[in-house]
């Protein structure tokens, strides 16, 4: 079920970035090894809604909406209250490496193709392992 999974988002991806499907590995990240940009982000969500048939409402699973918060982000850099906020609302998010140097602009490196995945499987009812797998 979870290959299932993976291929259905290899596919998906691979539509929307215009990338070979041998390219996206489950540790690719959207941005810096699939050359994903920010009009891209609506675009993978309208087609995983479509592939899915589910609905992913808005900043489920890219945060752009907690971003432009003050107390969130101060100079560039995102704050322990919007790190917090951000494994609070992105539960698929690993935020491990990142929150020891939380640049903003460094965020989407984050967003990884193994984020898609927790996610949908979570949204999907598929998770067949225990919680440490998908850690």
């Amino acid at each position: 079920m979870e290959n299932e999974l993976f291929v259905k988002v290899q596919q998906t991806l691979a539509g929307a970035l215009g990338v070979e499907q041998s390219e996206i590995t489950p540790e690719a990240s959207l941005k810096r090894d699939l050359g994903a940009e920010s009009i891209d982000f609506i675009d993978i969500i309208f087609r995983l809604e479509k592939t899915f048939d589910i609905k992913i409402p808005s900043g489920d699973l890219f945060p752009s909406h907690l971003l432009n918060d003050e107390k969130f982000v101060k100079e560039g850099i995102i704050t322990a209250e919007g790190l917090n906020e951000l494994r609070t609302k992105l539960p698929y998010l690993e935020l491990g490496e990142f929150s020891k140097d939380p640049q903003i602009t460094k965020l989407a490196d984050q967003f990884t193709v193994n984020m898609i995945l927790r996610y949908l499987q979570d949204r999907l009812g598929k998770h067949s392992c225990s919680d440490q797998c998908c850690s």
